[in-house]
């Protein structure tokens, strides 16, 4: 069954604004709420305008449905918008839609039930992660090494600890909230006048403000700093991979504490080995004597060079494997092995006595049945 219209589905226009679009979704969401609507269509229909809804306010997606219509989700329907049982969760969970809108603080506010603001919103808080790039040589990633990078991060002012008052006793329990950090607020709805909790909007939800501000830090509680910060990079990384760096990354909300830095490894490539897991490869090239007579070769491997025995009657392209010769695994510490591909190579510029030689190697050859008789 074809699914209808999503800007009929809000009732809005198609050039409505995000704004339109959230008033449109607040208001039929109170409506079809099945905590709410005790009619038997109203968790379809409910499911309906939250499908509409997570389409059009987010900007990528609504291009998308513009363009190509539901075409545009149908492949792989399960991530895309509505897949799955929006309901699987409870009501209200996994609806957070863009800005963190939350269904259970619209229904606690406007119907009196849901689950209370989780006090956590306006207590301490992690900051966000950060992410920072570096190119290391190949053998760095294969024997591990120490790095010193260069970052940029807020950094507890040292005069305030991260207060942003001059003193302990400039921070004040707030006037406005008496430190509950939320306010009531009455206003008229649907459904008549209706008191609520917000924010509160003085001191942010951290139920203090500061009398007197830090003289360092001018009250933001944090200074910018560049600092050097070794990385030790373990043995056998892999490119891609990151290390975590504890409190270097974003600065925390409300006091909290910063979050961390995640160092992503990109490793350069080699001109002699190749990496394939643990399994490092390695391109030999052999003259078609030696591998007819057999010898003794050095080869390189990332540990250093070792001595390889090349039977006599070697043949192109033959692989030989190097036990544990490869890279030590992170976890186990177990190596992996190094797989060496013999590529022959045909000589040129030869003397004229070699070429006589080969010739008459040639003719024994044909004669004792390995090789073809010219025409």
């Amino acid at each position: 069954m074809a699914k209808r219209d999503f800007y009929e589905v809000l009732g809005i226009s198609k050039s409505a604004s995000k704004d339109d679009i959230k008033n449109a979704y607040r208001k039929l969401a109170k409506q079809y709420h099945p905590d709410v609507n005790k009619d038997p269509d109203a968790p379809k229909k409910f499911e309906e305008i939250q499908e509409a809804y997570d389409v059009l306010y987010d900007d990528t997606k609504r291009q998308q449905y513009d363009q190509f219509g539901m075409a545009a989700f149908e492949q792989g329907a399960a991530g895309g918008p509505g897949g799955g049982n929006p309901f699987a969760n409870g009501f209200g969970q996994g609806f957070g839609g863009a800005e963190g809108m939350d269904l259970n603080d619209i229904f606690a506010s406007f119907f009196g039930g849901g689950r209370q603001r989780s006090s956590s919103a306006s207590g301490p808080r992690k900051g966000e992660d950060s992410l920072y790039r570096v190119k290391i040589p190949f053998m760095d990633s294969i024997k591990g090494k120490k790095i010193t990078i260069t970052v940029a991060f807020d950094e507890a002012c040292p005069h305030c600890h991260g207060s942003g008052a001059e003193s302990p006793n400039d921070m004040v329990t707030c006037s406005q909230c008496g430190g509950r950090g939320t306010v009531r607020v009455r206003q008229q709805t649907l459904f008549g006048v209706m008191d609520s909790e917000t924010t509160c909007p003085r001191c942010h939800g951290s139920g203090k403000t500061i009398r007197t501000k830090c003289h360092e830090c001018g009250g933001s509680g944090y200074q910018r700093v560049r600092k050097d910060i070794d990385v030790q990079i373990p043995a056998g990384i892999s490119d891609g991979q990151q290390i975590r760096v504890q409190g270097k990354g974003g600065r925390g909300y409300n006091g909290g504490p910063n979050g961390d830095l995640y160092v992503e490894i990109q490793v350069q490539a080699d001109k002699t080995f190749r990496r394939e897991g643990n399994d490092i490869h390695v391109d030999v090239e052999l003259n078609f004597v030696d591998c007819a007579l057999g010898t003794d070769i050095e080869v390189p491997t990332v540990y250093g060079p070792v001595e390889v025995k090349i039977a006599e009657g070697t043949q192109p392209d033959q692989i030989i494997r190097l036990r544990d010769r490869g890279v030590k695994d992170l976890r186990t510490g177990k190596p992996g092995n190094e797989y060496l591909h013999l590529k022959v190579r045909t000589p040129t510029g030869m003397s004229n006595t070699q070429k006589d030689l080969l010739r008459q190697f040639q003719t024994e050859g044909v004669r004792k049945g390995f090789g073809f008789k010219k025409k």
